[in-house]
């Protein structure tokens, strides 16, 4: 499952990141490092540098992938719901926005961009998604945050745990790849987990596999970057 990853190296490098973010002292390139302990949870990502593919020559890739623990459990999520919806949405504590809601906007791209600004994704019941782009326009296509389809037999909760842990790698014409893969409240084996398996599905999402891949780091919000792969 490690693919080509150094498991040391990949459990030396979370063991500095959660220390270094916890406000204990790190060695880096044979320096003490001193951590600092931030007033926010700090996101773990990935940094994934590619080799021997030309973004304007080689077909451009886009891939999702569903991840077993969830690396961003503060994504704001908002309901664009029928009725029930809304009414579930209330129960669980999620934001909601009726068709009325929606026809309020009046289709102004300033409110539409502030809405896409305020949530971090969208969901829409099944009879509600067509008519998005009607009454808002193209603004959350815009922000790259149209709405998920949530259907009538759907868990509203566990969607929004699905959207959460979903990350997404996406080809465009620069050669570097980041996406969020935990954060640091997660325990130390549920960060390795999920650095292999995002890895390995870039992976296999490229032509040459890991021979496209020239470098990996992983890192938090504010700490430095620690070398995975090489």
């Amino acid at each position: 499952m490690s693919g080509k990853l150094n498991s040391a190296l990949l459990d030396k490098a979370v063991t500095d990141i959660l220390a270094y973010s916890s406000g204990e002292s790190i060695t880096k390139g044979g320096e003490d490092v001193p951590g600092k302990k931030r007033n926010f949870t700090e996101t773990v990502e990935i940094q994934i540098t590619l080799k021997n593919y030309d973004p304007q020559r080689d077909k451009r890739f886009s891939g999702t992938f569903r991840l077993p623990a969830i690396p961003r459990p503060n994504l704001k999520c908002c309901m664009l719901g029928n009725a029930a919806h809304c009414e579930q949405a209330d129960r669980i504590g999620v934001p909601h926005m009726s068709v009325d809601d929606l026809k309020k906007l009046n289709k102004n791209k300033k409110l539409v961009k502030k809405l896409a600004k305020k949530y971090d994704f969208f969901l829409a019941s099944d009879n509600m998604i067509k008519q998005i782009p009607r009454l808002l326009g193209p603004g959350l296509t815009k922000a790259g945050k149209f709405p998920t389809l949530l259907s009538s037999s759907d868990d509203m909760q566990e969607k929004i745990d699905e959207v959460r842990s979903t990350i997404k790698f996406q080809m465009k014409k620069v050669m570097c790849l980041n996406v969020a893969i935990g954060n640091v409240e997660m325990e130390h084996q549920q960060i390795i987990v999920n650095t292999q398996l995002a890895a390995n599905f870039l992976a296999s999402l490229l032509k040459k596999q890991w021979q496209n891949i020239g470098q990996m780091y992983i890192k938090s919000t504010m700490g430095p970057p620690q070398q995975i792969y090489f």
